[in-house]
């Protein structure tokens, strides 16, 4: 990372060392592996021109990504998606049993390998510790908890687990569950105002299990 971007905020710094600390104590299969870090990384570029002093995070290589197979698929159905959305739930119910939330799940933050093997990665909105109290506003907008949104005291477990779901319709259906969690959303409106029938008419997912 070069030192225009670190130098850009405080918040840049904070986000880089938050994701060394955070996932250098975690170990699960279906979370991407930090396998080094430091300041005096060194790169040549194609040129010759070298560059040295760099701050690196050395992590596994995986492959693709999920949103980019999600694009290129559309609708997995359900045997898929509870192939692919077990490993998620694996891997959120051990960083959470860490006291570690994410609190930016997306399909652009989940990679895949030959074996599609998830791996989730890009902790640099993730906490740890002190998670059932929480403020600061993170996330993107498709995925965001409404708690989030409404700039309320939030739990980081209960806005994975949101998160999660949302993947998860996309995984099954091919298309987003809502555009946000917004109450004037027409289709997140209908699903709080219990008109499920019509709301699995709209997205037309009458076939999909109850």
């Amino acid at each position: 990372m070069k030192e225009e971007f670190l130098s850009r905020s405080e918040d840049s710094v904070r986000q880089v060392e938050n994701e060394i600390t955070i996932l250098k104590n975690l170990n699960q299969k279906n979370i991407v592996s930090l396998h080094g870090y430091g300041e005096n990384g060194t790169v040549v570029k194609q040129s010759g021109r070298v560059i040295s002093n760099l701050v690196f995070v050395e992590m596994e290589y995986v492959g693709g990504l999920l949103f980019d197979m999600c694009q290129s698929i559309n609708a997995m159905g359900e045997e898929v998606g509870f192939f692919l959305g077990k490993q998620l739930l694996d891997a959120l119910e051990y960083m959470h049993s860490k006291r570690v939330v994410h609190r930016d799940l997306k399909l652009e933050n989940i990679l895949y390998d030959e074996n599609c093997e998830l791996k989730i990665a890009d902790f640099g909105f993730a906490t740890y510790k002190s998670i059932d109290q929480l403020k600061s506003y993170r996330g993107t907008f498709s995925y965001m908890a409404p708690e989030i949104k409404e700039g309320k005291v939030y739990r980081g477990e209960q806005v994975d687990v949101f998160s999660f779901s949302v993947i998860l319709f996309v995984l099954v259906h091919g298309i987003f569950p809502f555009k946000e969690a917004r109450k004037d959303e027409f289709f997140y409106n209908l699903l709080m105002t219990g008109q499920h029938d019509k709301y699995w008419e709209q997205v037309q997912g009458k076939n999909l299990s109850p």
